[in-house]
């Protein structure tokens, strides 16, 4: 069979981003604390680069722009400034309890590695066996499984009480032995044991048949459980390294009824070498090819510097004029604090507001942070989604905010010995003028952090 050979000619528009442009944009996307690296960086690399010492504000000048904040990434928790923690860790209490107890050097040291392992939750997931291993091949501490068993055991003992356990039945088992003996805890510990299932799953009534006990001493004991503490490691402070330290991006001040935003980020006022200036000017002065053809290497440097300090520029004032947007929109928040002021507000919203392309407008707001006298918040915050559609003037648009404050609500008055199931908070939102379907309700009821109807039954 001959083959068929075929010349054609196709035109397609492709699209190349420039150095520069892709420059930018990877600037666009650093953090405060990475674009402060990446200055570092380019002006230990380029010697073209230098910091306008004439600009730069003395030491005991310098602005307060560091805000530290241990927030969490969820944009629908209240977001808080806080300083980071310096106080005791987990680590710290748990080594000093072991230096006080009276144990052989192996078991010292068992117990050390032990602790080495438990996160800061307080739990240890890792096997012994994995332990004992790391000893071996680590310091050549060869440690029979016996001896882990009792490092381990000691380990459980110390305070916080449920330390060292491998999971959730573990921790609250633990604290459940070093509580005073009394019925409820000899209740509390049989259902642990026995029916920690339909404990998990709220089934009081199979607690009362399987363990045979009457509903008082049930609901005593689940009281009992409920009251301990599943995480005993998280209450002790972590290491400034292990923290979520947030440096914020962007500040934004409300005075008498006025907002106004700045930049937030350590960036000192940068130029271009004396040097390097003086030696383009006498190239470009120059007629001679050959004179420029062997300068390769200051050209290029002070092109590079050039460029630096004005696509930094640029990312600054893109920073100023996407906040600006949001701050136009969402003006009736920042004057009231109010989140339920919070309008419904796209990327779209703002990409046609500043003119920038939806991408921009994307990395400008991804990982973002403002500091405002009332907390720290990423930008993503400030946006939300519309529910619903308006059919006229008179209809207020509701925003994903509204619809969960109302969720909350009626998850609050409801009574929990017969929760509404989802389909009952959407007829009750139906009653209060809010037409969402059951799948929005289950969306934003997961989102709020709110268990279905079977978890939420007072046992």
């Amino acid at each position: 069979m001959a083959s068929e050979q075929s010349l054609s000619l196709e035109q397609k528009t492709v699209m190349r981003l420039s150095a520069q442009q892709l420059r930018f944009t990877k600037l666009l996307e650093y953090t405060a604390p990475e674009l402060e690296e990446a200055i570092d960086r380019e002006l230990e690399e380029n010697p073209a680069l230098e910091i306008d010492e004439d600009q730069e504000l003395p030491h005991e000048e310098t602005p307060a722009y560091r805000y530290y904040s241990s927030a969490n990434q969820n944009e629908d928790r209240t977001f808080e400034f806080s300083p980071p923690d310096s106080g005791e860790t987990l680590l710290d209490v748990l080594l000093r309890q072991l230096s006080e107890k009276k144990i052989s050097y192996l078991e010292r040291t068992t117990a050390r590695y032990i602790i080495g392992n438990i996160d800061s939750n307080g739990y240890l997931r890792r096997p012994l066996s994995g332990i004992i291993n790391d000893m071996a091949f680590g310091p050549g501490i060869e440690v029979d499984p016996a001896t882990a068993a009792r490092a381990l055991h000691i380990v459980q003992g110390f305070e916080p009480y449920g330390v060292g356990a491998s999971d959730l039945k573990e921790c609250l088992r633990l604290q459940l032995v070093h509580l005073k003996p009394s019925t409820a805890v000899k209740d509390a510990l049989n259902i642990i044991d026995n029916q920690f299932e339909a404990f998990s799953m709220k089934h009081t009534h199979k607690l009362i048949s399987s363990l045979r006990l009457t509903p008082e001493r049930v609901k005593e004991a689940v009281n009992l459980i409920r009251s301990l503490n599943p995480k005993p490691g998280a209450a002790y402070s972590s290491s400034l390294d292990n923290s979520n330290i947030i440096v914020p991006d962007l500040n934004v001040n409300v005075e008498d009824g006025e907002i106004s935003i700045s930049t937030n980020n350590k960036i000192p006022e940068l130029t271009i070498d004396r040097t390097f200036s003086e030696a383009m000017a006498e190239l470009n002065a120059s007629v001679s090819r050959k004179a420029k053809k062997g300068n390769e290497f200051i050209i290029n440097r002070y092109n590079d510097a050039r460029d630096f300090i004005k696509i930094l520029k640029q990312r600054q004032e893109t920073l100023l004029n996407v906040m600006t947007a949001i701050v136009n929109i969402q003006k009736e928040y920042f004057l009231t604090q109010n989140i339920y002021r919070l309008k419904p507000m796209m990327i779209k919203d703002i990409a046609a507001l500043t003119g920038y392309d939806l991408s921009v407008v994307s990395r400008a707001t991804n990982n973002k942070h403002v500091n405002t006298p009332w907390g720290i918040f990423p930008l993503r915050f400030f946006f939300s989604d519309s529910i619903g559609t308006e059919n006229s003037e008179e209809v207020e648009v509701l925003t994903n905010r509204k619809i969960e404050a109302e969720i909350s609500k009626i998850v609050e008055e409801e009574d929990k010995r017969h929760p509404l199931s989802d389909e009952k908070i959407r007829l009750e939102m139906q009653t209060r003028g809010y037409d969402v379907s059951r799948r929005t309700i289950a969306k934003y009821r997961d989102r709020k952090g709110i268990p279905v109807a079977r978890l939420r039954r007072d046992m």
